[in-house]
């Protein structure tokens, strides 16, 4: 046995059986078998050409044991640095300078009833998490026995993986996208420096909404780094060049969405086409594994988190899903008056309440335990004691409620048969809040949103509180009374994170959302033509048009400048028609006008000095209406005001985008400064290529202004032609695995760079001929 163990090796521990790939025609002659103890039958695993695998078992139990050891297979590195720096073990492994970062992430674990979280997901999940981490650690066992198919990243840091629990897979949250907390501090900061007003600096409200100091709130004692563990314990970490390294922190919340539904009359197949792309931070491997999943009674494919079960962008072959975010406020940042005589009690009512305080040991490795207190108040986990002030300060999320795991709720919606049942699975959806767009094989489109959503009475959320009890969440909306869409008259369901609440809706979920420009493009692409091809969806989510450079550039209009570097660089935008493509010289200029100084220049001038630098990014929806209306913004002769803060930026850009490119602005190109490199681990980048797009184009593309490095976008892409499942189409960048080795490390870079998808393959006919990979895994061996 242990020879057939040997002989399979490289193909089960990541397709590795020489330095050099080998080509897809040889991989398909090879076949091997796997003992897998806990499996009840053999699970077939055929991994097809594009690194796709395709599980067929004969009960769901062998199913997601055996997802959970492919996912070992493939991402065993990525899951497992998932795994400890959500549960707070990064010490463990790395040492004493993790402890920090162990104690905050610590902070933000599930903390409730385990019997209450399982049954908030439904009948089956904690079997599905008992069998997926089951197949995790046989993995994990397999490779102790056999070291020298550990993934080079193991051996580089010299440490080895870890064994699963099932509850790690819930228990940890602070990977989930809520970020409200942020903006809160935010517009404490401007409202202390500028007055209430100035809190409509930072974001546009949606429904229109002014903003209201709570009372009892001093805004000017909300500290700067009030954030410090909550931005410690929600923040991912990478391994560059062989050293762990915090990753960079997003706290202006840009990863995003797009997803849209076409009904059969408006397509050309006669069928629904649902496409889907959600923005994340960009890594090798993806963050997203596209995965098959097939037993009786179930039979889904598509995009999952890998250290997840299930399936939760894709279809079960009757119904299909995509997803964005969606705008509900799911924070509260409170602040609480310390008693003078015993700071470890704070002011609640009448009295006073002393915090509950849980000590705990952190391992530390090449050195003893580190004995760490968290200290919680009756909302949640206290972020900030300032013992000069006198005051503390604590975080309430949706996400340390039961049933609010990131996106292990999916397991409840993926094997929906029709809208009223998926319908009725987002109802008790917990987090992150999303839109799902629907779609079936009997022609059917719909929209569900869903997220657990505070009752707040009192007080918008938009602000921190005082913690003294005067603002408390009065429970929860039920998840049914959010709006949802189903076949509506248009034909066409688009979501892009933008405010998509009906007027006058009960139930006011949240006021920040994502700027509309991405739906807007979206929507004038789809309703431009009476029908759509799978092939117009694939084109759309590749689409670069900016709707806001569209209408800054109409303002450049009437502008003229008798400087020679404003007056070329007007010369070069007046024709430009928004399309940020990475071979245009127009969008060279615009993308670094408007990112490194039209917007640090706007802050300047309308917010007060003292936060105009803390602003980590500035709504363009404000930028482009102060441009388009100077009178309002500027104040008193604001239209020369406007003017002459348009050519002193457009004269710096322009210098500036010259002393990069040169001086001839026919030979400059957007793509010669925005780039795109997939993070690898110890040093494995995927990368650079040159990259357009920006944050308001539907192929989204956030980059650094410092650096020009693309941050976030869609690595995975998805197009289905519903009920015709075999012509979808899908991308997932730079590849399927995460282990450098494997042909399927880097192999769809290209394909992603260039715009072109691989057959999301689903009949078992088709599968078969496009195997590449067979593995039968068989029950038996030893239990290690």
């Amino acid at each position: 046995m242990r020879r057939r163990l040997r002989a399979g090796v490289a193909l089960v521990a990541g397709l590795v059986v020489s330095l050099t790939a080998p080509s897809v025609a040889a991989q398909s002659r090879q076949a091997t078998e796997q003992y897998v103890p806990g499996l009840r039958q053999p699970v077939e695993l055929l991994v097809d050409q594009w690194g796709v695998p395709h599980i067929y078992a004969q009960n769901t139990d062998d199913l997601f044991l055996a997802q959970g050891f492919n996912a070992a297979r493939d991402r065993l590195f990525q899951i497992d640095l998932w795994r400890r720096r959500g549960l707070g073990e990064l010490s463990a492994v790395f040492g004493s300078a993790y402890v920090e970062q162990d104690r905050a992430t610590r902070m933000f674990l599930y903390r409730g009833d385990m019997d209450r979280e399982w049954s908030s997901y439904g009948p089956g999940a904690k079997q599905a998490a008992t069998r997926f981490t089951d197949g995790i650690n046989a993995y994990v066992r397999w490779l102790a026995a056999n070291p020298e198919s550990m993934p080079p990243e193991f051996q580089q840091l010299e440490y080895a993986p870890a064994l699963w629990r099932p509850e790690d897979v819930v228990r940890i949250r602070s990977h989930g996208i809520s970020k409200n907390v942020f903006s809160e501090v935010l517009r404490s900061l401007l409202v202390c420096a500028g007055g209430i007003k100035a809190a409509g600096s930072l974001w546009q409200l949606e429904p229109a909404w002014t903003v209201a100091l709570p009372k009892g709130l001093d805004p000017c004692a909300v500290p700067v780094d009030v954030l410090r563990t909550y931005d410690l314990a929600t923040r991912g970490v990478v391994v560059q060049n062989g050293t762990l390294r915090q990753a960079p922190a997003d706290p202006a919340g840009t990863e995003g969405s797009n997803a849209w539904a076409i009904s059969p009359g408006r397509s050309t197949t006669g069928r629904p086409i649902l496409a889907s792309d959600p923005h994340r931070s960009l890594t090798a491997p993806s963050l997203r594994y596209l995965a098959h999943l097939s037993a009786p009674g179930l039979d889904v494919i598509g995009a999952g988190e890998p250290a997840l079960p299930g399936i939760s962008i894709g279809h079960n072959g009757t119904v299909a899903f995509g997803l964005t975010i969606f705008g509900t406020d799911q924070e509260d940042l409170y602040v609480y008056q310390l008693d003078p005589d015993d700071p470890g009690r704070y002011r609640y009512g009448d009295g006073w309440e002393r915090f509950r305080t849980t000590t705990e040991q952190v391992p530390v490795a090449g050195g003893a335990p580190v004995e760490v207190e968290l200290p919680f108040t009756r909302h949640g986990p206290v972020l900030k004691i300032d013992r000069q002030r006198n005051l503390a300060y604590a975080l309430r999320t949706t996400w340390l409620e039961p049933g609010t795991s990131p996106y292990f709720g999916s397991l409840t919606y993926m094997g929906a048969r029709d809208f009223t049942q998926f319908a009725a699975a987002m109802s008790t959806w917990g987090g992150p809040p999303e839109n799902q767009v629907y779609a079936d094989k009997s022609g059917n489109i719909g929209w569900v949103p869903g997220g657990l959503t505070p009752k707040r009475t009192g007080y918008d959320g938009l602000l921190p509180v005082p913690g003294d009890g005067r603002y408390e969440w009065d429970g929860f909306y039920d998840g049914a009374r959010l709006p949802r869409s189903y076949n509506p008259r248009r034909g066409l369901v688009t979501s892009a994170n933008e405010f998509d609440l009906p007027a006058n809706h009960p139930v006011q979920v949240g006021y920040e959302w994502d700027p509309p420009y991405r739906k807007q493009r979206i929507d004038e692409v789809l309703a431009s033509s009476p029908r759509s091809s799978v092939a117009n969806s694939i084109r759309l989510q590749a689409d670069k048009v900016s709707k806001p450079a569209q209408r800054i550039v109409r303002v450049l209009a009437g502008l003229t400048s008798t400087d020679p570097d404003t007056a070329r660089a007007l010369e070069l935008l007046r024709s430009y028609d928004g399309a940020a493509e990475a071979d245009s010289p127009a969008a060279a200029l615009f993308e670094s006008w408007f990112s490194r100084q039209l917007v640090p220049a706007f802050r300047r001038a309308v917010l007060p000095p003292a936060v105009a630098d803390f602003i980590p990014v500035t709504d363009a929806r404000l930028l482009v209406d102060a441009l388009e209306n100077p009178e309002r913004w500027f104040g008193s002769g604001g239209k020369a005001a406007r003017d002459d803060l348009l050519a002193t930026t457009l004269a710096a850009a322009y210098r500036e985008v010259a002393g990069r490119l040169g001086a001839d602005p026919r030979v400059w190109k957007w793509g010669a400064l925005q780039y795109t490199e997939f993070a690898g681990p110890v040093g494995a980048n995927v990368g650079p290529f040159p990259r357009g797009g920006s944050a308001y184009t539907v192929d989204a593309s956030t980059y650094d202004s410092a650096t020009y490095r693309q941050s976030s976008g869609a690595s995975f892409k998805m197009v289905l032609d519903v009920g015709q499942w075999d012509n979808s189409r899908a991308v997932n960048a730079p590849g399927q695995s995460g282990d450098p080795r494997s042909p399927h490390y880097r192999d769809l870079a290209e394909r992603w760079r260039s715009g072109e998808y691989f057959p999301l393959l689903y009949s078992r006919a088709q599968v078969d001929r496009y195997a590449a990979i067979r593995i039968t895994l068989r029950p038996g061996g030893p239990a290690r």
